[in-house]
């Protein structure tokens, strides 16, 4: 798990340097800066939720990686589903959180649509990662419920910042 860690770890590094890139928008526009760490979080989470799901099945047996697979597509339809229903309220509570803090600079619709539309990138993304780390995990006969969780949270991270801004440089 080291050499898994270390690589993880530089992984990290690289969502600071891209936030870094982005200090002029967050400072310009508050609510943005509310964004970023629950953003961040969900996405982890969302990876972690489906990642425990794929492992359980995985354990018991009943996992498979076939496109038809109804419990695999379901867990997939599940995690973008809850993210359709989450990161809009997430958008709405950063945008009343910066507005009771006095740093209201974008409507409260810009910071809605960027933060559903940047939870439903990160849901897909998420899927797509756990799916490949649950397969890796897998082929390569490790344990996934101490590899895919760590590797899912970490690429999300930084997932979740290169998709928020990129959201934010095309919707603001």
């Amino acid at each position: 798990m080291l050499p898994l860690l270390v690589v993880l770890a530089v992984v990290e590094v690289g969502s600071g340097l891209v936030l870094d890139t982005f200090e002029e928008y967050l400072l310009r526009y508050p609510s943005l800066l509310v964004l970023v760490p629950v953003m961040i979080g969900t996405a982890g989470n969302l990876g972690s939720i489906l990642a425990a799901r794929l492992s359980t099945a995985f354990h018991l047996g009943t996992l498979s990686f076939d496109a038809r697979d109804d419990e695999l597509v379901g867990n997939a339809v599940a995690t973008v589903g809850l993210a359709a229903t989450v990161f809009p309220l997430v958008g709405a509570s950063a945008w009343l959180l910066s507005l009771a803090t006095g740093g209201t600079a974008l409507p409260a619709r810009t910071v809605v649509a960027v933060a559903t539309l940047s939870g439903l990138v990160l849901a897909a993304l998420a899927v797509a990662v756990t799916f490949a780390a649950t397969y890796a995990a897998y082929r390569l006969e490790l344990d996934p419920d101490d590899v895919v969780i760590p590797v899912v949270t970490n690429v999300c991270d930084v997932l979740g910042v290169v998709v928020l801004f990129g959201v934010v440089r095309v919707l603001v």
